[in-house]
């Protein structure tokens, strides 16, 4: 059986939507690998890239919540395409030392994996997770927990199952942040 690499994913962006919009940081962190019977918590390595915009839009709203500078990105973040290429070398690297697939966890996924998917076939041609490697951390807490979707949040979580990291919106902290909220609920019984 394959052994699963989770990789906590966390990106600042610009405005709802990759192409009109800019991805304008990714973290990454790996968490845990699972093998169908053992779950082990990884220590993170981690991947950080600042993106130069692809895109003159934007929605002030959702620049604002990162506190990134677009101007200065465009003069010194990473062109995209030198990004996601690092990015994808970065994540088969790990998979072949961990002697796994990569997973993409998030959350919520949507946001972070729409835009980390998009980059990463726009740029490079392809996704190390696939189209279906992902999962979403706030479904999973859900699920153990045996209530609705719509009725989670990290406020709704137990105390012990959150992070000890602060959220920052610094997408490699958020990351991290994330990885271990994470492994907290993987290895949670449920309610």
């Amino acid at each position: 059986m394959p052994t699963d690499l989770y990789i906590s994913t966390d990106v600042e962006a610009d405005g709802p939507i990759p192409g009109p919009y800019s991805m304008l940081s990714l973290g990454m962190a790996s968490a845990a690998t699972y093998d169908g019977t053992t779950f082990t918590r990884l220590v993170p390595d981690t991947f950080y890239a600042e993106l130069q915009p692809i895109s003159p839009e934007f929605v002030p709203a959702a620049l604002a919540v990162s506190g990134l500078d677009r101007a200065a990105l465009a003069r010194t973040g990473t062109a995209p395409a030198v990004a996601m290429a690092e990015n994808v070398a970065w994540l088969s690297e790990l998979a072949e030392r961990h002697r796994a697939r990569p997973v993409f966890v998030g959350y919520p996924l949507g946001f972070d994996w729409m835009f980390t998917y998009w980059y990463q076939v726009r740029f490079t041609g392809g996704s190390p997770f696939g189209h279906s490697g992902h999962l979403d951390v706030k479904t999973l807490f859900a699920t153990k927990a045996r209530r609705p979707i719509r009725t989670v949040g990290k406020r709704s979580m137990p105390a012990h199952l959150l992070s000890r990291t602060p959220h920052t919106h610094h997408a490699l902290d958020d990351a991290i942040e994330q990885a271990e909220l994470f492994c907290n609920i993987a290895e949670w019984s449920g309610a």
